[in-house]
């Protein structure tokens, strides 16, 4: 007996043969991992590698930034500019949150400073 299907269903039934290929090739995949605790101990270590330049990296942005700031408002106040507190407290800000956010991933990691 011959079935035959439409073009709208053939292509619905290749869609869904092709997932089901797919989730079977993923979960043979799931016997070849590591062993976690492992894993988990190698992400660890990288993380923690990392972790004290990257925050020394934003702690020298934030002083960048808040270098530039003072040179802005210095300008602007200079100027007579009317939004001297404005520039003043987004800048200064900027550079308070940049420096709590280094600090800030140093202790959430349990790094000494």
């Amino acid at each position: 007996m011959l079935i035959y299907f439409s073009k709208k269903n053939q292509k619905r039934i290749r869609t869904t043969l092709l997932v089901l290929i797919y989730v079977f090739v993923i979960l043979s995949f799931e016997s070849l991992g590591q062993d976690s605790k492992k894993g988990i101990t190698e992400v660890n270590k990288a993380v923690r590698s990392w972790l004290a330049p990257v925050s020394n990296l934003v702690l020298a942005l934030g002083g960048v930034i808040g270098f530039i700031g003072a040179v802005r408002v210095y300008i602007k106040w200079n100027s007579g500019d009317q939004d001297v507190q404005k520039t003043l407290m987004s800048w200064m800000g900027a550079c308070l949150f940049l420096v709590m956010v280094g600090i800030m991933i140093k202790a959430f990691f349990g790094l000494t400073f």
